[in-house]
């Protein structure tokens, strides 16, 4: 589905419903130009009547599939080539207008229906190069037919020129918003899961007190005389006791559960245990080595979605390019926090290394280059800084500076 809202195309017919109008009453009543002024304003006319019929339907959806959206700038395309027809063809100074839809169809729709609207509009292009109703002037008009080539060639070379132009920087720009949005949607789906992690824990510290006194209660009725002589009863304490355990046991898998993450231990964590969390998050078999030179063993880092996804993303990245291993130093500097990421690997390639952190830059076939940039965006929206180095030997480094707004001393 398209972001294109039938709404905004409404609006934007509108503007071109009334600004025909303006300019055809102007052309034929203030400058005396003889035009089909009958048939121009039936034109007009109808493309009024299909907004107004547009405008009963936004109501009931105001999105519209890739085809609808199509569709609609097609009909506006024709509209737009009729109104040329009857009004010098190519030679009509408002031509150029017949870029409007393929713009709105390149910035938006997929390339299929682009290609599609465009091809039609170079046809129109050449059909009224050819066919059309020639104004009558009050002044001599003559085109050289060199100029007149020249004029139908450039309409057709900017109609493909701006198609592919703005489909490949709307393109990159959607993929970018969608990756955003995936990992904008991970962090809330993870703080979701954090947040039923914590009303577990509760649940189980509330109802673990209530629970044992019933098991006191249980016991001590099933050390009844009275209650032991009389069988029925005697059974249903024992039926009351196995449910009992069985919610006791229930309550043991919930805080046993490693969704439950926001307790006292990962509110603040420390350096040292973050990065190891993160690194046997992914199985491997390669080895972590950690330097960690900072004196202050109260020294943590205050718990975050953002944190853990970033560093877990560059640490990742190690590990899949490291041979055998992947070091870690851990600095704490000017009140500032250094961590310096280094694998064994063959380091990053010279012509992307000035380019890392920006969006489908890649070292190899694998990904889309995204993992970086949206780890960079994240550790910068904390107000920290990354970068990215080869070491002397030919290792890829990666610098992180986080600052202490996210710190807890």
């Amino acid at each position: 589905m398209n972001t294109i809202l039938l709404g905004n195309l409404i609006k934007i017919r509108w503007i071109a419903i009334f600004g025909q109008l303006i300019t055809i009453l102007f052309v034929y009543f203030l400058f005396k130009i003889n035009i089909q002024l009958f048939e121009c304003i039936i034109i007009v006319f109808l493309s009024l009547i299909l907004n107004i019929i547009s405008y009963f339907f936004q109501k009931k959806n105001n999105k519209i599939s890739d085809k609808q959206a199509f569709f609609f700038l097609l009909f506006d395309t024709i509209q737009l080539g009729i109104l040329l027809y009857f009004t010098g063809g190519i030679y009509n100074p408002f031509s150029i207008l017949i870029l409007a839809p393929v713009v709105i169809s390149a910035s938006y729709l997929p390339y299929i229906w682009t290609i599609l609207l465009s091809t039609f509009s170079i046809v129109l292009i050449i059909v009224f190069n050819y066919y059309f109703i020639p104004i009558n002037w009050n002044e001599t008009f003559l085109i050289p037919k060199i100029y007149n080539l020249g004029l139908v060639l450039a309409l057709i070379i900017t109609i493909i020129f701006i198609a592919i132009y703005l489909y490949l920087f709307a393109s990159s720009s959607r993929k970018i918003s969608s990756a955003l949005s995936e990992i904008k949607l991970q962090l809330s789906n993870q703080k979701k899961i954090n947040a039923v992690g914590s009303l577990s824990a509760a649940a189980v510290h509330e109802l673990s007190t209530p629970l044992n006194t019933i098991f006191l209660v249980l016991n001590d009725l099933l050390k009844e005389k009275l209650l032991i002589e009389d069988q029925n009863i005697h059974k249903d304490i024992k039926l009351l006791k196995s449910q009992a355990e069985r919610c006791k046991s229930i309550l043991l898998k919930l805080s046993t559960n490693p969704l439950k993450i926001k307790d006292n231990f990962f509110e603040k964590i420390s350096v040292e245990d973050l990065i190891k969390l993160n690194f046997d998050k992914f199985n491997s078999n390669k080895k972590l080595k950690i330097s960690n030179s900072i004196n202050q063993s109260n020294l943590k880092i205050i718990f975050k979605d953002e944190i853990m996804y970033a560093i877990g993303n560059i640490l990742q990245n190690a590990i899949f390019h490291s041979k055998s291993i992947v070091k870690v130093e851990i600095q704490y500097l000017n009140n500032n926090l250094l961590l310096k990421i280094e694998d064994d690997g063959n380091g990053f390639a010279n012509d992307i290394l000035d380019k890392l952190g920006e969006p489908y830059i890649v070292s190899g076939k694998n990904g889309m280059g995204l993992g970086i940039f949206i780890a960079k965006n994240l550790i910068e929206n904390l107000k920290g800084s990354i970068f990215f180095k080869n070491s002397n030997d030919g290792h890829a480094v990666v610098n992180i500076q986080l600052n202490e707004s996210i710190l807890s001393i």
